[in-house]
């Protein structure tokens, strides 16, 4: 479908890109990054936002040792495949749905807190569903690069330092309390919720939500992203890539690959394609050159799969409208 929005501007572009490196900067680092007024750089933040043309989401990373992500690959009746993706994506767990041109009729990307829960839970609940005809699962093994740093190229080199300077922060591991766990659905919403709104929505005081945010955000349980409508990003193309690499080379294989600026993930996986890759591209016509660049960049590559997303209903744990923009968050 055709996005029928005005495109972005050089200005909204600059400030999807900031928080893209500094997701939860304040506005007055920001506007001095950027060079505007801290309350016009607010302002139009607030009209990304609402429009859903941009957002700032946030996920729980999960205990690394436990947590598992996943592909699954599903196959649905065509008649009524609209009920099929609806219920998809109420399921918390399944953080991504997309509609392929390939044999599989979805994919989607899962996240569990261990394997018992995809094994018991979630795959029971995607069968389940009236339509759902077979599916095929791929474990990763290891994240190699995800969307969160994918960036749009609109900032000086001297502007990126600056944010990611404003974003470095110590990390402070540790188990997280279950009082703070409930401010993890609020951010799943807004990412940049501030500790005065969320003190609101969970009747606390604003100094013990802030004090907790900062125990949460330090933690490395969350995953910050600035995200934005994919027809708006200049890169209307979603193609995955199912592969086989050979043992040894998936970090040299990888390391090529985030060269690109194109790429938006990069994974080691189990089943008979043991590497995947996903990219935004400008058009259909790039997936011959890219996969030229694969064979000359990745030696001993085999390229098993190639599939082009038609559609993206959900991203990220955000439900998405026809047009890429963003609609309501859905969370377990």
């Amino acid at each position: 479908m055709a996005n029928s929005r005005a495109p972005l501007s050089e200005e909204d572009l600059a400030l999807i890109q900031a928080l893209q490196i500094a997701p939860r900067a304040g506005w007055t680092d920001v506007g001095a990054v950027l060079r505007v007024h801290p309350t016009s750089a607010a302002a139009r933040w607030e009209r990304l936002a609402t429009s859903g043309a941009a957002w700032v989401t946030a996920h729980p990373m999960g205990d690394p040792q436990e947590v598992s992500l996943s592909f699954i690959g599903v196959d649905a009746v065509m008649e009524g495949q609209g009920h099929v993706v609806e219920e998809l994506c109420a399921i918390g767990e399944v953080i991504t749905v997309e509609q392929t041109a390939s044999s599989r009729a979805l994919i989607l990307t899962v996240i569990t807190e261990s394997m018992a829960q995809l094994s018991g839970d979630v795959i029971p609940r995607i069968r389940a569903i009236d339509g759902v005809l077979g599916y095929n699962v791929s474990l990763c093994t290891r994240q190699h690069f995800n969307g969160s740093s994918w960036r749009l190229n609109v900032l000086s080199r001297g502007q990126q330092q600056q944010l990611r300077a404003l974003a470095r922060t110590e990390p402070v591991p540790g188990h997280l309390p279950q009082s703070h766990l409930a401010l993890l659905p609020p951010l799943a919403r807004d990412g940049r919720a501030t500790a005065a709104a969320m003190a609101r929505e969970l009747g606390r005081t604003p100094a013990t939500v802030q004090r907790q945010l900062n125990r949460v955000l330090a933690s490395g349980a969350l995953s910050l992203r600035c995200d934005m409508a994919q027809p708006l990003s200049g890169y209307p193309v979603t193609c995955q890539w199912f592969a086989k690499v050979p043992a040894g080379r998936h970090e040299a294989a990888a390391a090529a690959l985030r060269r690109l600026p194109y790429v938006r993930f990069i994974a080691s996986t189990t089943g008979s394609s043991n590497f995947t890759i996903i990219m935004w591209l400008r058009s259909v016509a790039d997936i011959m050159d890219v996969e030229l660049t694969l064979q000359q960049d990745i030696p001993g590559i085999e390229l098993q799969e190639t599939v082009v997303m038609l559609a993206c209903a959900k991203r990220v744990g955000r439900k998405l409208r026809l047009d890429g923009t963003a609609l309501e968050a859905v969370t377990p």
